[in-house]
């Protein structure tokens, strides 16, 4: 694909307010032909169709985006992961699910594109740091059976809550990241500690961190 072609790109996230932020990110340099806001619709969209590049969030209602790739029927689609999170079992989760990149949403607008345009052509996208802990895994420096078995008690928002908690954030600011209310990040984190057999942010900070997943 040259670098003047409009790559057709389907965005996939749950929060209308980010879709809307990418999609004037990306501007007039691909053409967005659908959004979608859980599996079922991502599913549908890909379908109908049949994207150059998927842009796809990792933590999504209905299963998340691996399950997308699970379930999607345009196997000449390619996905490119954009997510909050930057923690070793999403990135390598992700990537072992079918993906052929994965960025952070600190990512900014012309590096996005420039990032869709790389896996629509066949080519993988990850910014420095993600791409080390691929190679980790694949070298077996991270255990990522053992930490997905310790995070299988915890629902896909309780670990986005358990993430930022655990770096430090505010509740407030947790659930202005979220767009949640501060009630839900409460009861989530309330949650999170019980599953984990935890007492305080302090020791939740110390179990993510051995984890990697800071």
């Amino acid at each position: 694909m040259t670098e003047q072609s409009r790559v057709r790109v389907v965005i996939v996230d749950d929060h209308a307010m980010f879709r809307r932020g990418v999609r004037a990110e990306l501007g007039d340099a691909v053409d967005v032909v659908a959004e979608a806001c859980d599996v079922s619709e991502a599913v549908a969209a890909i379908a109908a169709e049949h994207p150059d590049v998927v842009l796809l969030d990792v933590h999504l209602p209905g299963g998340g985006g691996v399950e997308v790739m699970r379930q999607a029927p345009s196997p000449e689609s390619r996905y490119l992961a954009l997510s909050v999170s930057d923690a070793a079992e999403d990135v390598i989760g992700t990537i072992r699910g079918g993906a052929r990149g994965y960025v952070t949403k600190t990512i900014t607008g012309p590096e996005l594109v420039a990032a869709i345009r790389r896996v629509a052509d066949g080519d993988a996208v990850f910014s420095p740091r993600l791409a080390g802990f691929v190679l980790d895994a694949f070298a077996g420096s991270i255990e990522v059976s053992s930490v997905d078995e310790d995070l299988d008690r915890l629902t896909e928002r309780e670990r986005e809550v358990m993430r930022l908690i655990a770096r430090g954030y505010a509740y407030k600011e947790v659930a202005k990241e979220l767009f949640i209310s501060i009630k839900t990040v409460e009861t989530h984190m309330s949650s999170v500690l019980r599953k984990l057999q935890l007492s305080s942010r302090h020791e939740l900070t110390r179990w993510a961190s051995d984890r990697r997943l800071l």
